[in-house]
């Protein structure tokens, strides 16, 4: 199939420049890289990413003498580093087996999440932070950019508010 001349004026303003390349393209590259790789879906992944490429090196690529054949260069070593990330994923897991089934989640943490989500960011973060990952009142503080006292009101309105959404009696709790 004879290539059209897809070069461009260095007097052409650079997006006009590439759309007009791409226009003038994109059927031959496409045709091209779907010859190469087999799939249509992949062939214009590939031709996207090489595109995008061409487009942050625009000011160079379009004084290239051949700018469709950097384009086809550029989308065939694209795709060929797809196939090797996809061979070498599938050498992974057969090396390591599939991964171990993970537990939902239990009927606890459903209803935490959700009280969870009924508070204000602020007294969550305070939480999660405090009550989840252990971190003591100081290190919450440093993370959320908050005095140790406001971390401290927000964990006890944070506590008040949830053992109210989870129907916990916190004068019986503390009693125990």
């Amino acid at each position: 199939m004879p290539e059209a001349d897809t070069a461009v004026t260095a007097a052409e303003d650079p997006q006009s420049s590439f759309d007009a390349f791409y226009r003038a393209s994109r059927q031959r590259l496409f045709e091209f890289l779907y010859a190469l790789t087999g799939n249509a879906a992949e062939a214009q992944d590939v031709l996207h990413e090489a595109y995008a490429r061409a487009w942050q090196r625009w000011s160079v690529v379009r004084e290239y003498d051949a700018p469709e054949a950097w384009m086809r260069t550029v989308a065939r070593r694209i795709a060929v580093s797809r196939w090797r990330r996809a061979r070498n994923a599938v050498f992974a897991h057969r090396r390591a087996g599939p991964p171990d089934d993970l537990p939902g989640p239990n009927p606890d943490s459903v209803a935490l999440v959700a009280a969870l989500a009924q508070l204000s960011v602020e007294q969550r973060a305070a939480i999660v932070l405090h009550h989840l990952c252990d971190l003591p009142v100081s290190a919450v503080a440093r993370e959320t950019g908050a005095p140790e006292g406001t971390v401290k009101a927000r964990l006890a309105r944070g506590r008040r508010a949830l053992a109210g959404l989870l129907g916990i009696d916190l004068e019986e709790e503390s009693r125990v």
